[in-house]
């Protein structure tokens, strides 16, 4: 299988004393190429970076997480544009709101998503969006400008069913990690991911974050990493009631569509 992960925070410091045998794990069971999350400008300026040191198999975002709004500034917003000025960076983000840990001002929040939404304007480059008990605010500020973005994607999406259709019908990408192999939490999402259509359908890991609860034997370190995108899809592929290739075919197809990877 040929997989793409869409969402690995690479610049976490527990990859740092392994980075390359991280990397060779994920080419060992399929994974080609990975976008590497910007959560910070230098979050994003050090993603930038590791694609640069890996040319046509690590992309990578350039934005604020809605946790950091609070340091948002006007010199946050030049050196985002700076960064998504280059090529090897494919989208705007991590950005949008959280209300539920809530670690930033919600007003600060609505500003730092506001004006990256206006970078991705500005670039014409896809958002890579997080929300979490905050969908009404964040579908209100991009449903009136949805015409003039490229593309969207809900990363990590757990939501329910309204929440689902709300991003289908304004023609977003769906990204499912390994929280639907949670039963605590993601049981709910089993159903939902047979009614994304195939070609807004998206996988990650968003490691190191997310481990797979399914995954046997689990790594005495809990860490999550790229390798383990093939369980995710193998966990997809079962709940959607297809072969796992099919959904590694439609998903890589979406993804290199979506961050127009070669």
């Amino acid at each position: 299988m040929d997989l793409v992960d869409i969402g690995a925070n690479l610049t976490h410091a527990s990859f740092v004393h392994d980075f390359d045998d991280v990397l060779a794990r994920a080419r060992g069971v399929g994974v080609s190429r990975l976008v590497v999350t910007g959560t910070s400008a230098a979050e994003s300026a050090a993603a930038l970076e590791l694609a640069g040191r890996h040319p046509g198999v690590l992309y990578a975002t350039a934005g604020v997480h809605p946790h950091h709004a609070g340091q948002f500034t006007a010199d946050t917003e030049s050196e985002l544009a700076a960064l998504l000025g280059d090529a090897r960076v494919r989208a705007v983000g991590e950005t949008g709101l959280d209300y539920y840990r809530d670690l930033a001002p919600r007003a600060a929040q609505l500003f730092a998503f506001e004006r990256q939404v206006g970078l991705a304007l500005d670039t014409g480059k896809p958002l890579f969006l997080h929300q979490r008990e905050a969908h009404d605010d964040l579908v209100a500020v991009l449903r009136p400008v949805r015409d003039r973005i490229a593309r969207a994607v809900a990363h990590c999406f757990t939501g329910d069913r309204r929440e689902l259709y709300d991003y289908l019908d304004l023609d977003f990408h769906i990204g499912i990690t390994g929280w639907i192999c949670d039963e605590r939490r993601g049981a709910h999402l089993r159903e939902l991911v047979r009614e994304i259509p195939a070609n807004r359908l998206l996988l990650e890991t968003d490691c190191p974050y997310l481990l797979p609860r399914t995954l046997e034997p689990k790594p005495a370190h809990r860490r999550n990493e790229p390798m383990y995108l093939e369980h995710i899809c193998e966990e997809v592929a079962r709940d959607r009631g297809e072969p796992a290739e099919r959904t590694a075919a439609d998903t890589t197809a979406a993804a290199e569509r979506f961050f127009d990877l070669a």
